[in-house]
């Protein structure tokens, strides 16, 4: 016998876990919950949602049965190819962060008033950046493989993001 004691489950307890939980092997790479992007500006604005928990800002995703419910959050993991952006955008209501598990990205925040100017940094392996609300911000893939990172926004349901004057976004809509 170890140090910790062995407990009998419950029913309630094995549905309660059973729950809470959302694994890798039940995710699928969403390329399309972004693809208006890519259709606007080009593949190298292509990159894929891998949704966890709630639907990130990409939209109604609600009709996915696999996607644990959001009661304070979201999180999903976001793929981007070698070369690939996401682009300017701001959330006006909530901070947004990304963790990064694989690869290399560089992260800018913008100015609200100019948003040609910017700080840049690059993030790698377990590096974290918190963008609060009201921050123009943008990343892009700068390494020699795909980028995987944690993407969390501090809503269950987060109001679309918008694309400033100066985003190569700017005007397009879903």
């Amino acid at each position: 016998m170890t140090n910790v004691e062995q407990r009998t489950s419950t029913p309630e307890l094995e549905t309660l876990i059973d729950s809470c939980i959302a694994s890798r092997e039940t995710r699928d790479e969403d390329w399309a919950a972004l693809g208006f992007q890519a259709q606007a500006g080009g593949d190298r604005f292509k990159r894929a949602q891998i949704r966890y928990i709630g639907s990130g800002a990409t939209g109604n995703h609600e009709d996915d049965n696999r996607i644990l419910r959001a009661d304070h959050f979201t999180f999903s993991n976001m793929r981007l190819p070698v070369g690939a952006v996401g682009p300017e955008h701001t959330h006006h209501d909530v901070e947004e962060v990304f963790f990064v598990l694989e690869g290399e990205l560089e992260v800018a925040v913008h100015d609200v008033e100019d948003g040609h100017k910017k700080a840049v940094r690059r993030l790698g392996y377990r590096d974290l950046i918190r963008v609060p609300a009201g921050v123009p911000r943008s990343l892009a893939n700068v390494g020699d493989t795909d980028a995987l990172f944690c993407v969390i926004i501090g809503t269950p349901k987060p109001q679309l993001p918008t694309y400033p004057p100066s985003s190569e976004m700017h005007g397009v809509t879903r």
